[in-house]
């Protein structure tokens, strides 16, 4: 998982509420266990008509959205059916962060654990920041600092929970925190095999 310190970009509106996991990645896609390849088909049926063309009227489709790293959008942002693909097609469109008044619970978490960084804000300020979206400026987040940069100095702080924040700005998933514990199963192993070695 590639570390998360900054991140400067135009960011993607899209001011809908309750965008369900199927909105984000149809269920047709969900055959793969592949990470890659799914941004092509996030949010399909909002990108392409019924023959596969481009439809000029999603604001993904349009310069300079189709280049965003950051999207926002509207309150309880992935809800429905608990699908992985969710993230990982918003990570392989290039999403790195996605600012919200809310998010469901499951899909907030995966996001974590697949480096992008999810923040929650006011409808107020998710507002402020949709008009800098539509306007084609661009915003910085700082996750060291915990803090979003527009028109240049003007600063919205957001929290974020610590362990999450370490392990973004490390670049730790849940894979690399179990290897930083490498020494540790090393010797537990050994102690079975000496102790108990029909187990292994």
């Amino acid at each position: 998982m590639d570390p998360f310190v900054t991140l400067a970009s135009i960011p993607a509106p899209l001011p809908m509420i309750n965008v369900d996991t199927d909105m984000i990645i149809p269920k047709q896609f969900l055959k793969t266990i592949k990470r890659s390849g799914l941004g092509i088909n996030l949010f399909h049926e909002l990108r392409y008509d019924m023959q596969g063309n481009i439809k000029n009227n999603f604001v993904l489709n349009w310069d300079p959205y189709k280049n965003s790293k950051i999207l926002i959008t509207g309150a309880n942002f992935g809800c429905g059916s608990s699908r992985e693909h969710a993230p990982w097609s918003l990570l392989d469109f290039g999403f790195k962060s996605i600012i919200a008044p809310s998010f469901a619970d499951i899909f907030y978490n995966n996001c974590f654990k697949n480096g992008i960084l999810p923040i929650k804000l006011d409808q107020t300020k998710v507002d402020l920041l949709m008009k800098e979206a539509e306007g084609k400026n661009e915003i910085t987040v700082n996750l060291e600092k915990q803090t979003i940069i527009y028109q240049e100095n003007i600063n919205i702080d957001f929290e974020i929970d610590e362990f999450r924040k370490k392990c973004l700005i490390e670049g730790l998933d849940d894979i690399a925190l179990t290897l930083q514990k490498n020494s540790k199963i090393d010797i537990h192993e050994e102690k079975i095999q000496n102790t108990q070695p029909w187990i292994i």
